[in-house]
């Protein structure tokens, strides 16, 4: 076959063709041309982000005959360099510990180490995976690691560098590779493309990037499919449909919908995405995603999307963390479920279940309220506000008229705890022409769409009509929040008076010489 795949086509051959890993670079450059090389070092990080590009580019570097002495630019015209390259060299081992974990393949090894190389200036043993090795492998390999001839030098590449025991690691300079930024591999991609002269549009590139979690080999891998694919060139249409990749303006409508409460909707758009046959978890993983960047613009206004900016706005906070456990912990549980449809289903239910901003409803199946329905509305009316409550059709100007209506309708009627933690921080301004207006503080922040369409429902539940609510920014008093401050303040009083005025208590403290912790003092319920 004379087609090379595009992962090693592109495999740098130097230092500076590596992406994304300059704080590697510098460190390992900065050693070779000082000439201070350590004799063994453990490179770490997930797969395809360069541990073995690295581990080899560094073996020319030692063994380039370019240059009397190793050098930082490897010329790969020299019979060392292409060895290796080619994977050749015999001064340049590479062991894979995952089929090499037996202790008597490494005693091989060592038996090698005090051979001089061949042809080089140093003898190098790559073990991949090295993680992996056997307890008794790895003390084998102990004092020859901690003492080995000036000729070898040892470089260990792993994904799981927790597992590799302690004393090993204090004997080697651990250098750990990250995964590589989005915009990077979005630049390194396209660059491949017009080198290989092939027809593409920006938004393809930039889902194989996503889609590639950081690892340059996975995006490289996913070119080739995608080319290979779309017959030559890439289309955002035909990329998509091959990484399985799932409608972004779908999932934001669906948390939409979530937060709405609009169970009908929520399931009818899971059966569009599921047109789109993706995996259940990539689902799943997709809207934790999204709500993921909800929760930041609504913290450091980050995203330059209208979509999501238009849910942060209208997404209380607290409900945002609250969906995003909720998927967090379905997303945990999936491997184990018999069924990964019911489960990303059961989550969604979930979410709608636990949404306490509106009851889980089919919008489509609303009914108008007939009479013996607005009968029922009345008597579930909180109790004790006649005053405010007329039981046949209440008159405007009887809803609220000051303050302590204000405070006996928020205290006797059930909210969500979101709603409640915003407007019992308010007290009443005014009210008439069927509009009620508020005083918040003018520190407070803006109340969540969601929230104050929940109030408003609250309202038109409670007195059968249309009510328009104005929030205007002020100096509270008397906020239902206030009140209730000084109500406990004033029970704490008498709890602390009563304490005070008890000679038997009074006796015991003076008898022990006590005292009395008077934040601990509290009412009798």
């Amino acid at each position: 076959m004379s087609y090379e795949v595009l992962a090693r086509k592109y495999r740098p051959a130097n230092f500076e063709e590596v992406v994304g890993q300059d704080h590697i670079i510098k460190a390992l450059v900065n050693s070779i041309d000082q000439e201070k090389i350590h004799h063994a070092y453990i490179f770490s990080g997930t797969r395809g982000v360069g541990k073995t590009t690295i581990a080899r580019i560094l073996a020319k570097c030692m063994n380039c005959e370019s240059s009397t002495k190793p050098t930082s630019k490897p010329c790969n015209e020299c019979s060392n360099t292409i060895e290796v390259s080619a994977g050749r060299s015999v001064d340049f081992l590479e062991i894979d510990a995952a089929s090499n974990t037996q202790v008597e393949k490494i005693r091989e090894l060592i038996e090698t180490v005090e051979y001089k190389p061949a042809k080089g200036r140093y003898k190098i043993y790559l073990i991949d995976e090295v993680h992996m090795l056997s307890t008794s492998s790895f003390n084998a390999l102990l004092k020859t690691l901690e003492e080995p001839p000036p000729h070898v030098i040892f470089i260990f590449a792993t994904t799981n560098p927790e597992k590799i025991p302690k004393t090993v690691q204090s004997r080697c300079l651990q250098l750990n590779l990250k995964t590589i930024d989005e915009e990077l591999l979005f630049k390194h991609i396209k660059q491949i493309l017009e080198k290989e002269q092939i027809n593409y549009d920006d938004e393809s590139i930039a889902l194989i990037a996503n889609s590639a979690n950081g690892s340059v080999r996975d995006a490289l891998t996913f070119l080739d499919q995608a080319i290979a694919h779309g017959n030559g060139k890439l289309s955002q249409k035909e990329v998509k449909a091959l990484l399985g990749t799932i409608d972004n303006s779908l999932l934001i409508e669906l948390i939409d919908s979530v937060i709405d409460g609009d169970g009908k909707n929520v399931f009818d758009l899971l059966s569009k995405i599921e047109e789109l046959s993706p995996e259940y978890d990539a689902i799943l993983k997709d809207i934790i995603s999204v709500l993921h960047q909800i929760s930041l613009h609504q913290v450091i206004r980050n995203s330059s999307s209208e979509s999501i900016q238009k849910i942060a706005n209208k997404l209380d906070k607290e409900f945002c963390q609250l969906l995003y456990e909720i998927a967090m912990n379905a997303y945990s549980k999936f491997s184990v479920h018999p069924n990964p449809k019911e489960a990303l289903e059961i989550c969604l239910l979930r979410m709608l279940t636990f949404n306490p901003l509106q009851k889980l409803s089919e919008k489509s199946d609303f009914k108008q309220t007939n009479s013996s329905e607005k009968k029922i509305v009345n008597e579930a009316k909180p109790e004790g506000l006649e005053k405010i409550f007329n039981k046949n059709e209440p008159k405007d100007e009887a809803i609220f008229s000051c303050n302590d209506d204000w405070i006996n309708f928020f205290n006797r009627t059930k909210m969500s705890p979101f709603a409640r933690n915003f407007f019992w921080n308010m007290s009443f301004h005014l009210y008439e022409k069927n509009s009620l207006t508020l005083i918040k503080n003018s520190e407070a922040g803006d109340i969540p769409e969601n929230i104050f369409l929940e109030f408003k429902s609250i309202l038109k539940e409670a007195f059968l009509k249309n009510i328009e609510v104005i929030i205007q920014s002020g100096n509270p008093i008397d906020s239902p929040l206030q009140l209730k401050d000084l109500e406990n303040k004033k029970h704490h009083d008498e709890a602390r008076k009563s304490i005070d005025e008890d000679i038997n208590i009074q006796d015991f403290i003076k008898k022990f010489d006590g005292k009395i912790k008077t934040d601990t003092i509290k009412p009798i319920k």
